[in-house]
């Protein structure tokens, strides 16, 4: 079933109490129409804001006097759920998300395959939810009376002094913000709100186990899940847009959409004047009949979005923020209206795509790690797009497609001296020979980002063994500037920042 043209909410801010309380400022990186709410429950009152593209949020929460939902974000298995809930196939997501709340109570959000941030209040009770990613960030703030919940950190910013805040035991804590926690990637924090309690219930961990199975069989099985995942985020109406980078990842889902899609496809692809992918990209193009687009960002004008790549991801990740550079200027280029936006983002993870290791024990190894220590990067955060309007989605970090890929054995990921054999075995009778053989390079590789920034450190006249140290603090300086204390991203001169950090002067 493919989507609709885009989400019903991109985000929110949400506060659900017993005893009134400030609502924090509205302040969303993400752009789009709010929507304010505010709903007197019998147990409590529940103020929000939904951020959302379209001209009515109606589909982005339910309420019935006793209880309110509030869903940023889409699913994936509609025929799934609506086959067990006998709902309407026109029901909105929210509609079938509360349905399975009242049938599974907060196991509910073990039955959805999505691209997800969830409230539900219910009596005293409020559960805070993200998708088995957490590709929809979501924080909270829980006190005695009170909780606080947005989809982004800067929201709550400005949440005020912290009072006699509970801990959230097995949630991350944010830098700079006493009291506010990210909600685990597959996890439901169950909150009572009178109480201030709050626990922490997983409903997805990565697979640890690996399947030994035959090659073909693995071959059949990541073309048919991936393209499944692919066609399940298609727009309903209008043509889709592929990222188009010209490696075995974005070509794989451009050449699944191109054949799904009974319109023509739009890819676009991205590069510097230091370094690109053209030709690559422009051989697949031409072999799918897409409408190619090449987007040229000058390096210095690529660098000067650091702050803006770190407002809108919120990591800490000085290597992630490397990764997600080229996308937000990217995006920030494509302009007209919103549009529906799949990547070919993510694959390395659990394929082990970046590691470059011939030594099968040491690949899985590296996957496994990669697997554990993902939550709380936000690689996947939609305000990336959103920022612009645009709403992405990965299908490599599908639920099914995800838990594939990760449990097969390292040899199917590793063969024959090639990286993500499994994945360049599945497409191969899709794409130019040339493409399925490609060797890996990483998105901040073909686009000369990390080129760039390293060179930018060295100018300001940091040593060869300082730069990954200039960075990590760069990084803590943006977010510090920028998420915490709410100055804007456009205000502050990435030059003049590093030059402050490696003189001495930085954090």
């Amino acid at each position: 079933m493919a989507q609709t043209h885009l989400p019903a909410a991109y985000g929110f801010l949400a506060s659900a109490h017993t005893s009134g309380g400030r609502m924090p400022a509205a302040v969303f990186a993400t752009l789009g129409r709010q929507t304010l709410l505010a709903e007197r429950l019998r147990a409590q009152t529940v103020d929000a804001v939904l951020v959302h593209p379209g001209s009515e949020a109606d589909g982005a929460y339910t309420t019935d006097g006793d209880s309110l939902l509030l869903f940023a974000g889409e699913i994936y298995n509609r025929e799934e759920i609506h086959g067990t809930l006998g709902t309407e196939e026109s029901a909105s997501d929210a509609v079938l998300v509360t349905g399975l709340i009242e049938k599974y109570g907060l196991h509910a959000f073990r039955m959805i395959n999505g691209r997800y941030a969830a409230l539900a209040v219910s009596g005293t009770r409020v559960l805070a939810a993200t998708d088995h990613a957490g590709s929809i960030p979501l924080y909270v703030r829980v006190e005695p009376g009170r909780v606080l919940a947005a989809t982004e950190v800067k929201a709550l910013a400005g949440a005020g002094p912290v009072g006699r805040c509970a801990p959230v035991l097995g949630a991350r804590r944010i830098r700079g913000l006493p009291g506010l926690h990210q909600v685990p990637a597959g996890a439901v924090v169950d909150i009572g709100v009178d109480t201030g309690s709050a626990a922490v219930h997983r409903t997805w961990l990565p697979p640890v186990h690996r399947c030994l199975t035959e090659p073909d069989d693995a071959v059949n099985a990541v073309r048919a899940a991936l393209d499944k995942a692919v066609v399940r985020r298609l727009p309903a109406a209008g043509r889709p847009l592929v990222v188009l980078s010209g490696g075995i990842d974005s070509s794989a889902v451009a050449a699944l959409t191109a054949g799904a899609s009974p319109t023509r496809t739009d890819t676009l692809s991205m590069g510097t004047d230091v370094s690109n992918e053209f030709p690559q990209a422009r051989v697949v193009a031409e072999h799918l009949g897409s409408d190619h687009r090449e987007m040229t960002v000058e390096s210095g004008e690529l660098l000067a979005l650091l702050p803006h790549t770190v407002h809108a991801a919120e990591s800490l990740d000085p290597e992630v923020i490397e990764y997600l550079l080229p996308l937000t200027a990217m995006y920030r280029c494509i302009g007209g209206p919103p549009r529906r936006v799949l990547t070919g983002y993510g694959a390395d993870i659990p394929l082990g795509g970046m590691h470059r290791e011939d030594r099968l024990p040491n690949l899985d190894a590296a996957v496994a790690l990669d697997m554990d220590s993902f939550d709380g990067l936000n690689e996947m955060s939609p305000v990336l797009s959103a920022v612009s309007g645009h709403w992405s989605t990965h299908p490599y970090w599908d639920r099914e497609v995800l838990e594939l890929l990760t449990s097969l054995e390292s040899g199917l990921k590793r063969r024959f001296g090639r990286d993500k054999w499994v994945l360049r075995a599945s497409v191969s009778d899709l794409l130019p020979t040339e493409t399925v053989t490609r060797p890996k390079l990483g998105v901040h590789e073909g686009s000369g980002t990390t080129a760039s920034f390293s060179l930018l450190v060295r100018r300001a006249g940091a040593g060869e063994e300082d730069i990954a140290s200039v960075k990590a603090q760069v990084v803590r300086h943006l977010f510090d500037r920028t998420v915490v204390g709410g100055e804007q991203p456009d205000d502050i001169d990435i030059e003049d920042v590093i030059d402050k950090i490696v003189g001495g002067g930085g954090t």
